[in-house]
């Protein structure tokens, strides 16, 4: 199989994050873990993107990095305009409550509180009134088809209901970047279809969108694909 081309900036337009030869390591000496290999991406506001990388590729490190969970040992990431190298633990929090919305393969939703709870948890730690979380919790159910089953917990769902209930409440603070990490990875097939087209459908609507996966059949839903194989990235995802 002929080795793909590094992976490269999309056309012209406004890159909403940058990843500048970024490295991670672990560990010190001869223990020392390199986990990821100069790294460079770009994505645009508005792209849907998914990296695809089997176990032990690097991509749960990539997504650490992007979601502002964990720092690159070296190079830069730089979200929105801001180098989040230079933020301090407190701003990167915030980025993380108001930047970017996550979506998980196992939904962790907390299973004591009602959906509408659930999706206002963001909204809570984000400072916004009472009243207002109830009004825009309610709005984002609604837009996933969850309107009629405000008042049910996680366990009375379906796993597919509780993904829907997990995507509305990584949109509830309205974030620019939405990373969704193995968002089909818990459900059945037909299921994952359906999260698939919920989830191309935001895009369709101006939203941007990183999903990691290891299955080229959900990152086929994705205009754009970058491989990750041995913490490098090639374009492209054959």
């Amino acid at each position: 199989m002929t080795a793909a081309a590094p992976a490269a900036a999309p056309p012209a337009g406004d890159a909403l994050l940058r990843l500048e030869g970024v490295h991670k390591y672990y560990g010190e000496g001869d223990a020392r873990l390199h986990v990821l290999h100069d790294v460079n991406l770009r994505v645009r506001e508005g792209e849907f993107v998914a990296v695809v990388g089997q176990s032990g590729s690097g991509k749960s490190t990539l997504l650490n990095i992007l979601g502002c969970l964990d720092r690159p040992s070296s190079g830069a990431y730089v979200l929105d305009g801001r180098d989040t190298a230079l933020l301090g633990d407190d701003d990167l929090s915030e980025v993380r409550s108001r930047a970017i919305g996550f979506v998980f393969q196992s939904f962790q939703l907390i299973p004591q509180l009602t959906v509408l709870e659930n999706v206002e948890v963001p909204l809570f730690y984000a400072g916004f009134p009472r009243a207002e979380r109830h009004r825009v919790a309610a709005e984002h159910l609604d837009r996933v088809g969850l309107g009629a089953r405000l008042g049910h917990r996680p366990p009375q769902l379906s796993g597919g209901e509780q993904q829907r209930v997990a995507i509305a409440r990584a949109l509830s603070t309205d974030p620019r970047l939405l990373l969704a990490d193995e968002p089909t990875g818990n459900l059945d097939s037909a299921t994952g279809v359906q999260i698939l087209d919920l989830i191309r459908a935001l895009h369709g609507s101006g939203r941007t969108i990183l999903m990691i996966t290891h299955d080229e059949k959900v990152a086929a839903a994705a205009p754009r694909r970058v491989r990750i194989l041995d913490g490098r990235l090639r374009e492209g995802a054959a």
